[in-house]
Parts: C-alpha cells; structure tokens; sequence
C-alpha cells in the first residue's frame, strides 16, 4: 500500500479527501469532504432522545453509544460519498475540546484508519471546526470576527488569517446553551432547551424584564449565571405571591437579554477589530431569534453575515473536515501519539504562520 503521510510536503495545495470523524459530546458523525468546500457526505447520528430523560447528557452513556454507533457510520458516510476507503487522502478527527472518552472513541478510530491506510492524521479543535463551516456557506475574508455559541463556549474570536485564531472575548461563566438549559428545566421544558425557548420567545406577545450583564464598558466578555438567577428569583417570587407567570414571557425576557448582549458586543468588536465579515458559529447559532437580531444589526451597518445552514450549526463532521484543511494545505499532521484533550487551546492550534 502507498504512503500518503508525505504526500502534503511534496505537493501543496494538492487535491484533497479528506474523511473527518467527530465525537466529542453526544453526536456521532463521519463525513467525506472534497477540497474542504464540497461536503460528499455527512452522516450524523444524535443521541438527544437517550440523553432526553436525564435532563443532560450523561458523559459515560454518550461514550457508549459512540462505541456502538461509530463503525456502522463510517460505513455509511464512504458508501454515501461513492468512494473507496483507499480514495481517502487524510483521516481528520476531533482532538478535542470535548468529554474525554467521547473523544477517545473518534480518536481511536481515526488513528486505526490512517494507519491502515497509510495516510496523514489531523487532528481539529472542535470549535475550529464550528467557525470554519462558514466555508461552506462562502469564502471566508479576513480579518472577519466570529461569534460562537454553544452549549459550552461563548466566545468571540478575531481570525486574522486563514486558521489563525485569536479569542478577544469569552464568557466567564455559563455558556449561551447551558444558561438555556437551566432556565428551560426551570420552566419544566424538555432537554435540550434552547429550541423550546426560542419558540415561546417568538409567540409572546409580552416578556418579564431582566437584567443585561454587560460587565466593563471595554470587556468583550460575557457573563449569564446573573441572568439565569434572576429567572429563578422571578419564578420564585411570582410563586410565593400564588402568581403564575407565562412561559412565552419568561422565555421572551430571557431571549431578549441575551441577544441584547451578545449582539451588541459582536458588532462593537467587528467594529474595532476591522472586520470584513462576522461569523456566527455553534449550536445556538440555529436559534432563529439570534440569527435575526443579527442579519438586521449586519443589514444597517453593511457588515456581511455569514451563517451555516441549520444542519451544520450543530456538532457534525464536515465542520471538521473544513477546519482540517486548513492544516493539510500547510502539512501540519498529527503523529499517532495524538491525545484527547478535554480542555484545548484554539490559539495554540491555529495553523503555523
């Protein structure tokens, strides 16, 4: 069998295939991408209907159902792409950040396929890999500023260059989609919550008024475990007074304060920042509330708005795929000594100057 490993070194700017696998929370995904930009399959198997009954998820659950979902999908995602196994030019996985032993799933068996089919290993930073799905929707303009919410990062990341990340602004508690979570339990609404709360957001015709937690004038930061406690104070106090108040109104406040926030800092930083386009990235990027608060701020400032289409907002496998060009375009491969790491820097992955 012919050794790919080197073939970047020799030839950059080569055509590439590259099959990524993520597994890195609660989504089993394998995808074929062809040059980072054209998506030949993406195969995505949620567990959302197992984790549903926990009211999260559960990380020794999610790891198992990764073992037990991660052959039969790889299968899948080369039958669908109409190639062989040996037209891979790459194996891309997620290295993290992520729960550690859905990571070691993909990880592994990213390592099993390279070595077997004797091509280079790339591992990708989860988040870069969220960011980097706007390359499907359209060629990326730098310097462009990115505003990624997840369930377990809000963060703004200046990128001035291809692959070249650097975070201006991350939150100091709770993330967008964890604050969701609690204040849809507190509301009984099921896991996940943020969908359900974007719904009762946009029916209401009224809204409980909360704080905004805006912090320092200059910080970039956000803050939401203020805002999720004073859903809970209100809920409270209501109780004791024997008063019910509306989910659709409780959700509408809630909703409003944080694209209040997270709106206004994203424009005040492609502002300063000098950004030719500002990316939205991760799960709650599919919130339609965020998404239109956002086009009309873009609209009136003709800054350009790039956002994936839905079934690329949440975690999947051709994000990785498109991050991971990034490095293979450099020849930046991982060796086979490639750890899951559950915390991970994405200014120390950025591809090499």
């Amino acid at each position: 069998m012919m050794d790919k490993t080197n073939l970047q070194a020799v030839h950059p700017g080569a055509p590439s295939l590259i099959l990524a696998i993520e597994t890195s929370c609660d989504e089993t995904s394998v995808a074929v991408v062809e040059d980072g930009r054209t998506i030949r399959s993406n195969v995505i198997s949620s567990q959302i209907e197992t984790h549903k009954k926990f009211g999260g998820v559960v990380p020794e659950v999610a790891s198992r159902q990764h073992v037990e979902s991660i052959t039969w999908i790889i299968e899948e995602a080369v039958d669908k792409a109409g190639i062989a196994l040996t037209d891979v030019d790459a194996v891309a996985v997620t290295q993290g950040p992520g729960l550690v032993g859905s990571l070691l799933v993909g990880l592994v068996a990213g390592k099993a396929l390279a070595f077997s089919l004797g091509v280079p290993l790339i591992g990708v930073h989860h988040i870069a890999g969220h960011i980097y799905a706007n390359r499907f929707v359209q060629e990326l303009e730098y310097p462009c500023l990115a505003l990624v919410v997840s369930g377990g990062h809000t963060e703004l990341v200046a990128l001035d260059g291809p692959g070249r990340f650097r975070i201006i602004g991350r939150t100091r508690d709770d993330a967008v989609g964890e604050a969701y979570d609690k204040v849809a339990r507190a509301l009984g609404l099921p896991y996940p919550g943020g969908p359900h709360l974007d719904r009762l957001a946009a029916e209401a015709e009224g809204a409980v008024q909360l704080p905004r937690a805006w912090l320092e004038p200059d910080s970039y930061d956000f803050s939401f475990s203020g805002l999720k406690s004073a859903v809970l104070a209100a809920l409270n106090t209501a109780r004791m007074k024997g008063l019910d108040l509306a989910a659709d109104h409780v959700a509408r406040g809630f909703q409003d304060s944080v694209i209040d926030v997270v709106t206004e800092k994203a424009m005040r930083a492609a502002r300063q920042f000098g950004a030719k386009q500002l990316l939205l990235a991760g799960g709650v990027a599919a919130n339609k509330g965020l998404r239109g608060s956002l086009a009309e701020r873009c609209r009136r400032a003709r800054l350009p708005l790039i956002v994936p289409p839905l079934e690329l907002c949440t975690d999947n496998a051709a994000m990785i795929a498109a991050a991971a060009h990034l490095k293979w375009e450099r020849g930046e491969f991982a060796p086979m000594t490639l750890k899951a790491e559950a915390v991970l820097s994405l200014e120390e992955w950025s591809v090499k100057a």
